[in-house]
């Protein structure tokens, strides 16, 4: 399945479920004692991307105040998530310069990834806007990170939820009743094509975070700048 396929058959069935009111609400994200964490090797939008973004948040806010909504500074697409987030996991179990060295050696050879923003799409308990690499590079380095991750001894939990190969970046999530499904699905159309805009990613951060990406908790744990 490509990914406009993807993002279409999400976004019909989840629209559907949100319509219903059969939605998910995520009951952690008020749990002050949510001790979920992980490893994620992740790339974040340009500012231009983050300002067109904030359109499509502001008028989800204005219907559904009291959700819960990414600021700029937590906004990512996941290119790997490489130990996935648990209450079993802490820093001290790994030695962070050795999954560098893994990275690094993956990275040899990528030289440009190109990533255009352009509609969004749902689950039953969020809203995303729906990412396109321009070609092939970020799956090609997705497939390198699995193939040299699980041929070394590192600790990692690669594809032991889900295999990646898409490029959304989520905004919002369910945390309370949904005041107006309606009023929500209208907005979610308005911008259901809208383009966010194409930037070129310029490095890749690996993060020390919790499931939820937020600033406050994440440590990065090193950067890679690509050519």
């Amino acid at each position: 399945m490509n990914l406009t396929e993807h993002y279409n058959e999400l976004y019909k069935s989840s629209s559907e479920t949100i319509s219903s009111g059969k939605y998910s609400i995520d009951s952690e994200l008020k749990n002050e004692s949510d001790s979920r964490f992980g490893i994620t090797l992740l790339i974040r939008p340009n500012d231009e991307i983050k300002a067109n973004i904030e359109d499509f948040i502001s008028e989800l806010k204005k219907a559904e105040p009291e959700q819960y909504f990414y600021p700029d500074s937590d906004i990512h697409i996941t290119v790997m998530s490489i130990i996935s987030c648990s209450s079993d996991f802490n820093l001290n179990q790994i030695s962070p310069n050795e999954y560098i060295e893994v990275i690094c050696r993956s990275l040899v050879d990528v030289e440009k990834i190109q990533i255009q923003f352009k509609g969004i799409t749902a689950s039953p308990s969020a809203f995303m806007i729906q990412g396109f690499p321009s070609d092939e590079t970020l799956n090609n380095l997705r497939n390198r990170l699995r193939e040299n991750f699980k041929n070394s001894e590192l600790q990692q939990s690669i594809d032991s939820r889900y295999s990646i190969f898409a490029a959304h970046a989520t905004v919002m999530r369910f945390q309370e009743k949904l005041q107006d499904t309606k009023k929500l699905i209208e907005i979610a159309e308005k911008f259901r094509d809208y383009d966010f805009g194409t930037f070129e990613v310029k490095k890749l951060e690996l993060v020390y975070n919790d499931w939820y990406q937020r600033k406050s908790t994440t440590r990065v744990l090193g950067d890679f700048g690509l050519r």
